[in-house]
């Protein structure tokens, strides 16, 4: 399919929501990742296989050759789909994030690229670089500047929020996950704000969002005062003991559909601007294919990243092959899902709507509710 072109004297990045139709995107990358630093953030709260490959093999280590070459294979079919259905699809530079870097309070070294929806929020004609807590991604958006410096000479406003010190009077030493019916607390406070973008869902004049091990108030705090009364702020509660991106969680998928995860939200208490809402209940994921267990094992993310898609526009969505289940629910509901393999992706931190950044879609700005 053609893709589509920007006019003349229009601004490349525009986009209010998560369903218009997608015209551009940026795909993140593979090369150079790198296995992070043990740090508390990362092993206290991703799946335990992966918190052992930190802590038993040398941080800095690029990732096995295995689990890249399975991933890319993917992630090429994944961007010749988006191609083939008329999107526009840019990359950040390739770099190694093996390269020992620090600040005058500690050191690190990088993660990876393939996860641009964490380090960038989108809303309307602005790129906005969030201030991340992990450090090993502290410098994560350098292999971006060039396409965004592109964006900011056509008329894209950019902005950084900022810079995190990423003292240790950020972190709670002392965490552990909730127990069953204990409190929700959270690896950070409220030092400094931090946030990552993958916790915020745009929905025209409304934006969603949840506190998480990554995301703080401060955070939240700074990014409304930053965009001002045009936009109204909505929390979603998270029942997951570790919370961390809504994109697992909670997901909209067009005007008046959304779809939730059922461990993790109580759909009684959601905004009540949500109740007229189509809410569609995730079934359970399904169980990945025999050549993706090594995939699975390794995986930073929950059995929820199924719910991690990507709409084309208010019918089209881009789905897991394997998720057979949750592919029959939405076409149940009117959409059109396309299958795609993409769990060897998930040792690098995300799926569809992870590794994506959607810079334009046909749209404008206006309230849903």
């Amino acid at each position: 399919m053609r893709q589509q072109a920007t006019p003349a004297g229009t601004c490349p990045v525009n986009s209010w929501n998560e369903w218009d139709p997608l015209e551009e995107v940026i795909v993140g990358r593979l090369e150079g990742a790198t296995i992070p630093p043990a740090h508390f953030t990362l092993t206290t709260r991703i799946p335990k296989p992966f918190a052992w490959l930190l802590k038993a093999v040398a941080q800095g280590w690029h990732y096995p050759k295995i689990l890249v070459k399975a991933a890319q294979k993917q992630l090429d079919g994944f961007i010749r789909l988006l191609e083939a259905e008329g999107v526009k699809v840019r990359r950040p530079e390739a770099t190694d994030f093996s390269r020992c870097f620090a600040t005058p309070r500690w050191s690190s070294r990088g993660f990876c690229g393939a996860c641009p929806r964490d380090g960038f929020l989108v809303i309307g004609d602005e790129i906005i670089e969030t201030p991340m807590s992990w450090r090993c991604r502290y410098f994560e958006g350098f292999p971006y500047r060039a396409l965004f410096k592109e964006y900011f000479r056509h008329g894209a406003k950019w902005t950084a929020a900022p810079k995190p010190q990423l003292l240790d009077a950020l972190y709670e030493s002392d965490y552990e996950v909730p127990k069953p019916g204990e409190p929700i607390r959270y690896q950070i406070n409220d030092f400094e704000p931090v946030f990552d973008a993958a916790d915020f869902l745009r929905c025209g004049r409304d934006i969603f969002y949840q506190l998480s091990n990554v995301t703080n108030r401060f955070g939240v705090d700074w990014l409304k005062r930053h965009l001002g009364d045009r936009f109204r702020f909505h929390e979603i509660e998270s029942l997951c003991p570790d919370p961390m991106h809504i994109d697992s969680t909670f997901m909209f998928l067009a005007p008046g559909k959304m779809l939730v995860n059922p461990e993790w939200i109580d759909v009684e208490r959601l905004p009540k601007i949500l109740k007229s809402w189509d809410i569609i209940i995730a079934p359970a994921p399904d169980p990945y294919a025999e050549s993706e267990m090594m995939a699975k094992f390794f995986s930073m993310c929950s059995k929820w990243i199924s719910l991690n898609v990507l709409m084309l526009d208010e019918r089209r969505v881009i789905v897991e092959k394997t998720q057979t289940s949750l592919i029959k629910v939405l076409e149940e509901h009117g959409l059109e899902p396309i299958p795609c393999a993409f769990a060897s992706y998930l040792p690098f931190g995300g799926a569809f709507h992870c590794a994506t950044l959607d810079i334009r879609r046909r749209g404008e700005l206006r309230s849903y509710f």
